[in-house]
């Protein structure tokens, strides 16, 4: 009962995952990052106890098709989960079983990987994957944001959606993206505007794991967010 694109920028190296879906509190569930190592989505009928199989695979160097493999082996009933993996090498995988709720399919090209299952149709996933490579001098979380949109706005699950989330992780050993809509009748318009406002903080947020003292965030932003202290005071 979802949709997510897994993806590798072949310029920075960074990996993350895009996602929306009918359930609630799909980030905490379903996708992971393995910074400079690669990336998944484990979904459908959601089982988190495969999140650190994956990612212990991932950190191994295994390519994605072995990472997917071994997770379907430890899945219990196999045949209702969905599993998508973008190795450390850019290599993609995807596997979808056959007792997916309609309709359920996957796109995959070099470095990235586009699942769904209760979908309005293929279109969805063929419109996340169009999405996804016509922004390629975009950031990673940006083409990743642009291809949930598509998702949504090819008529994503047929009962809507409830929840969403962007995960990215970058050059820091932690994901510099973290952001979850929760519930939400149009999650993918509120994690929208949860990127618009946390994008230019990214290096603030990177910065505050790693010096000694940083400024409040609301100061480092009007000295580093051109035109926030005047949108500010007008609200």
């Amino acid at each position: 009962m979802t949709f997510s694109i897994v993806a590798r920028c072949p310029r920075s190296g960074h990996f993350g995952v895009g996602i929306a879906t009918y359930s609630p509190i799909v980030g905490a569930r379903c996708p992971l990052v393995v910074p400079q190592r690669g990336a998944g989505s484990i979904q459908s009928v959601a089982n988190p106890v495969l999140v650190p199989i994956a990612r212990d695979l991932i950190q191994s160097g295994r390519a994605a098709k072995n990472v997917v493999d071994e997770v379907v082996a430890a899945a219990p009933y196999p045949g209702i989960r969905q599993v998508a993996v973008v190795d450390a090498y850019g290599g993609a995988y995807a596997f979808t079983g056959a007792d997916n709720g309609a309709w359920a399919g996957q796109r995959v090209g070099p470095g990235y990987a586009v699942i769904g299952n209760v979908l309005a149709g293929a279109a969805v996933v063929e419109a996340m994957e169009r999405a996804f490579l016509a922004s390629e001098d975009e950031l990673l979380a940006e083409r990743l944001m642009r291809a949930v949109e598509a998702g949504r706005d090819a008529g994503g699950q047929t009962e809507g959606q409830n929840s969403a989330a962007l995960l990215v992780s970058g050059d820091a050993p932690f994901a510099e993206v973290d952001l979850r809509v929760d519930l939400n009748d149009q999650p993918e318009a509120e994690l929208r505007r949860l990127w618009e406002w946390y994008r230019p903080m990214v290096p603030f947020y990177v910065e505050r794991a790693f010096a000694r003292r940083v400024p409040r965030w609301w100061e480092w932003r009007m000295t580093n967010v051109p035109g926030w202290i005047a949108r500010h005071l007008r609200k």
